[in-house]
């Protein structure tokens, strides 16, 4: 190794899927209390968790994502009656091809949070960040017509 080249610490790039009523407020909840979670969550506003389709979590990984997690509403709070058992079937699914694929267990989560919720949070995407920090860097589903 160089001297130009520095060795840095890996930071998962975190692609977070927030429905609107609940994670997401409980994402704003955070923030404005001032609970700190990684800068590399990059929160995307779905309208609800049910929204979610699987093509955007591949797209995501393919797009560079470490790891990706859909939070939503906890069962029965829904806004919109049953989206969320919808996501969670759609991405029972969903995970169990990627593990088919090769892509590790750890690397994609559904988690439940409301809007009171923003300890949870912070929380949740501090554990999911270690977790993916520990997996490496994901190389499955890159594209590689993008490599240089």
């Amino acid at each position: 190794m160089s001297m130009n080249e520095e060795k840095t610490e890996f930071r998962p790039l975190i692609v977070a899927f927030c429905c609107n009523w609940c994670s997401y407020a409980g994402a704003d909840l955070a923030g404005s209390s001032r609970l700190s979670y990684p800068a590399d969550v990059k929160i995307i506003r779905v309208p609800c968790s049910g929204r979610v389709n699987p093509m955007f979590i591949l797209r995501a990984f393919e797009r560079g994502a470490d790891g990706v997690i859909i939070c939503g509403c906890h069962p029965g709070d829904c806004h919109y009656s049953t989206g969320n058992y919808y996501a969670r079937r759609r991405m029972t699914l969903l995970f169990s091809m990627l593990d088919y694929m090769g892509v590790e267990n750890g690397r994609t989560r559904v988690e439940w949070c409301s809007a009171a919720e923003g300890v949870k949070f912070s929380n949740t995407m501090n554990e999911f960040c270690e977790k993916v920090k520990s997996l490496g860097k994901s190389v499955r589903l890159g594209d590689i017509r993008c490599k240089d």
